[in-house]
């Protein structure tokens, strides 16, 4: 049998839209824009099922319900992609190419920003478990046979303790107070990515700003230095 270890105290830790099933299987399925029968999946061998409807805090729950539980080694990804948040193709790009300068690489994403991990977090998530991609199937025999299958393959715990982190809820609305994702419209989603974008130029503008008020600066003393020295040069010869 198998290797498991115990989960964080009290896991899943992050509240979430989903249900949990035993703490000891190997298999998470995220259904993303669909809601199946999450008890039917639980009751069919994952560890938790639920739906990520959020390119942002969405994955940043999902992640942290994962690393939380070694036993965790595969995600099936099910269901329907989400209209203009692309959260499977997003969390797909953060499990490959991982994130720079808080921005998921790779991620065609509307709002693909993450603030809550560290790059500790994310570099566990993507060693810990393995993607299962059956994306927009919601065929339950479909999903049970890929649990199946996982569990016919489970290699045991993650060799590392559970790793907790928390996960603030503060994306301009994007969680309800019952810790459910509240999906914004498209439209809505690219304005906010564009003005977060806007707010990065910004700063990177007052960093380049900066560089370049010391290399002027360093110029300009550069030059006096320069032209006194060549005064006093100058007197010493006229002295002679």
């Amino acid at each position: 049998m198998a290797n498991k270890k115990s989960p964080a105290s009290g896991w899943p830790v992050i509240q979430g839209d989903y249900i949990s099933g035993s703490a000891e299987s190997c298999v998470a399925v995220c259904s993303f824009g669909s809601h199946l029968d999450e008890q039917g999946v639980c009751d069919a061998g994952a560890a938790i099922c639920g739906s990520c409807k959020t390119e942002n805090l969405g994955l940043e729950k999902l992640i942290a319900n994962t690393i939380s539980n070694p036993n965790i080694r595969f995600i099936v990804f099910c269901g329907t992609e989400v209209k203009g948040h692309l959260s499977g193709q997003s969390l797909k790009a953060l499990h490959e190419n991982g994130v720079e300068g808080g921005k998921i690489v790779g991620s065609n994403g509307a709002i693909a920003f993450i603030e809550n991990l560290d790059a500790a977090a994310i570099g566990r998530f993507q060693e810990q478990v393995e993607i299962i991609d059956i994306m927009e199937s919601e065929d339950m025999g479909a999903i049970t046979a890929k649990i199946n299958e996982c569990a016919g393959k489970d290699p045991g715990a993650f060799d590392a303790d559970p790793m907790v982190i928390e996960v603030s809820a503060d994306e301009g609305g994007a969680e309800s107070t019952e810790g459910v994702e509240a999906v914004m419209s498209a439209e809505l989603a690219l304005i906010h990515a564009r003005m977060k974008t806007i707010q990065m130029m910004v700063t990177d503008m007052g960093y380049r700003n900066r560089y370049a008020a010391g290399v002027y600066s360093g110029k300009v003393e550069g030059v006096m230095i320069g032209l006194i020295v060549s005064f006093v040069l100058l007197g010493f010869l006229l002295m002679g």
